[in-house]
C-alpha cells in the first residue's frame, strides 16, 4: 500500500501527448492561480504535465513534487523522489520507519473497520436502511452493535487510504461513511474527499454525480454563510475543470454551470482567470449545440462578461473575443487566435481542445466577416483565417452550406457576394415591441412576488 503513486497527467488526459511550451504559454501560465484551490493530489497531474514538456527544469519540478507529497503516506514514491533530487541510491531511515508505521496503521484500520464493512456489504442489512441516518444508526447499534466511533473510523480509514494513494478504496470508505454519519461537517468533508478520489481514478460518470451532490450541499447547508459559499464554489469550479475537459459528455454541462448566476458571480468575484476555460468551452461548443439561439445567447453572455472583466483579467482567448465581438478588429482577431493556439497547447486542461478551438474560431471570424460585408475577396478572407486561397475557397463553400447563408461564389472574380436583406421598419417595430412586452411581463411578475 505504501508503493502507490499519484495519478499521472497521462492517466487524467487519457495518454494524450503534449508539445513543449512556448514563451507565450509560460507568460500566461495559470498554474500559480489554480494551485491554491486544488487538493495536493489534484495538483500532482498538473506538475506531471509540466515535467513532460521539454525545456522545463526537471530537477525543480521533482523538488516541487517532493514538497507536495512528502506529508502523504506514499512513502515509497516520496523516497524515490528524494533519491532523484539527491542523486543517491540509498533511502534515509526516516522513510523506512514511516513505511513500517503506515503498514501498521493500515493493518489496524482494516481490523477495526472489518465488522462495519461486512455489514454494509450485506444485502440483508443494507435493505433495512432508510434515508433517516439517526434511525439507521439506532438500528445498527441495536441489531449489530455498531457505534458512532466505528462509523467515524470509516472516515479516518478513508482519509488514510487517500493519503496512501489508494483512491478507489478511499472513495468506497468515504461513501460508506456518508451513508451513516450524522456529523454534517465530516459528511461534507467526505463528499469532497470522494469527489477528489473519483477524479483521480477518472471515474467520470460518478464524478458528475458527486459534483451535483457537492453543489446541492453548498446551496442548502451553507445558505446562511455567503463567504463560505463563495469559497466552496471557487473550489468546486476549479475541481470541475477535470471532468469538463476530459470527459466528452460533461462538456455540455460546463457552460450551463458556469453561466448560472451563483457561479458566474463567483468567477467574476473570486477567480476571473476561469474566463479562459469558459471562453474555450463556449467557442468549442459551437458545433455541439444544435440550438443556434441557445448558442448565440451563450456567446452574448460571454462577450458581456469579457467586456466587464477586461480590466481584471485577459489572455489571448479573451482578447480574441474582444477583438472579434467588441472591437470588430479582424486583423487583431487573427493575431490573437494564433496566440490562443499556443496558450491552449500549454494548458493542462485545454491542450486537447486546441485544434477544435481554432477550427470553431475560424468559423466565427468567417460568419462575422460575412455579416458585415456584401462583397468579400476570397484571398483576403483566406489570409485573415491563416489559410491559402484554395483552402479558403473550400472553407467558404462549406461555411455557406453549413450556416445556410445567402451567398454566391464568383470563381472568376475570386469573390463572394453576400445578400443581406434588410428588415422592414414595420418588422423592426414588431421585434422591439415583443422584447418590451417580455421585459414588462418579467418585471410585473417580480413585483408581484
Amino acid at each position: 500500500m505504501t508503493n502507490k503513486t499519484p495519478a499521472s497527467a497521462s492517466v487524467i488526459l487519457n495518454g494524450e501527448a503534449h508539445p513543449p511550451p512556448t514563451e507565450l504559454a509560460h507568460q500566461y501560465d495559470l498554474l500559480p492561480k489554480l494551485i491554491p484551490h486544488l487538493d495536493r493530489h489534484l495538483i500532482f497531474p498538473l506538475l506531471e504535465f509540466l515535467s513532460g514538456q521539454e525545456g522545463d527544469d526537471g530537477n525543480e519540478i521533482t523538488k516541487a513534487k517532493y514538497e507536495l507529497l512528502k506529508s502523504t503516506n506514499m512513502t515509497d514514491y516520496v523516497a524515490s523522489l528524494w533519491q532523484d533530487i539527491h542523486d543517491s541510491d540509498e533511502i534515509p531511515q526516516e522513510f523506512v520507519n514511516k513505511r513500517e508505521e503506515v503498514l501498521q496503521r493500515l493493518s489496524l484500520f482494516s481490523e477495526e473497520t472489518s465488522q462495519i464493512d461486512e455489514l454494509l456489504n450485506d444485502e440483508s442489512v443494507v435493505s433495512n436502511l432508510r434515508s433517516d441516518k439517526v434511525a439507521n444508526l439506532k438500528f445498527l447499534e441495536q441489531q449489530h452493535g455498531v457505534t458512532v466511533e466505528m462509523v467515524d473510523m470509516l472516515y479516518d480509514y478513508g482519509r488514510f487510504q487517500y493519503s496512501c494513494g489508494s483512491y478507489a478504496d478511499a472513495a468506497h470508505l468515504l461513501d460508506q461513511f456518508r451513508i451513516l454519519s450524522t456529523d454534517n461537517d465530516k459528511a461534507s468533508s467526505a463528499s469532497w474527499g470522494k469527489l477528489a478520489a473519483d477524479i483521480l481514478t477518472t471515474n467520470w460518470e460518478v464524478v458528475m454525480e458527486e459534483i451535483n451532490k457537492v453543489k446541492d450541499s453548498i446551496d442548502t447547508k451553507l445558505f446562511n454563510n455567503p463567504l463560505a459559499q463563495l469559497e466552496h464554489r471557487t473550489w468546486l469550479i476549479h475541481w470541475t475543470l477535470f471532468p469538463y475537459f476530459n470527459y466528452e459528455p460533461a462538456r455540455d454541462n460546463i457552460t450551463d454551470t458556469f453561466f448560472s448566476p451563483s457561479f458566474i458571480n463567483t468567477i467574476q468575484t473570486n477567480c476571473p482567470w476561469i474566463l479562459r476555460y469558459l471562453a474555450a468551452a463556449v467557442i468549442t461548443n459551437r458545433s455541439r449545440i444544435r440550438n443556434t439561439g441557445a448558442y448565440q445567447k451563450q456567446l452574448k453572455d460571454l462577450v458581456r462578461i469579457v467586456r466587464q472583466e477586461g480590466y481584471e483579467y485577459h489572455d489571448p482567448l479573451t482578447d480574441f473575443i474582444k477583438a472579434l465581438y467588441i472591437d470588430f478588429d479582424f486583423e487583431e482577431a487573427q493575431r490573437t487566435l494564433g496566440e490562443a493556439d499556443e496558450v491552449l497547447k500549454g494548458d493542462f486542461f485545454l491542450s486537447s481542445t486546441a485544434e477544435a478551438f481554432v477550427e470553431a474560431a475560424r468559423h466565427l471570424i468567417s460568419e462575422s466577416y460575412c455579416k458585415i460585408h456584401q462583397r468579400i475577396d476570397i484571398k483576403d478572407l483566406s489570409a485573415r483565417l491563416g489559410l491559402n486561397q484554395d483552402e479558403g475557397e473550400k472553407w467558404i463553400v462549406n461555411l455557406i452550406r453549413d450556416t445556410r447563408m445567402d451567398g454566391k461564389l464568383d470563381y472568376k472574380e475570386g469573390t463572394v457576394l453576400m445578400n443581406h436583406p434588410a428588415n422592414s421598419v414595420y418588422q423592426q417595430v414588431i421585434e422591439r415591441t415583443k422584447g418590451s412586452f417580455f421585459r414588462t411581463s418579467v418585471l410585473s411578475a417580480a413585483v408581484g412576488k
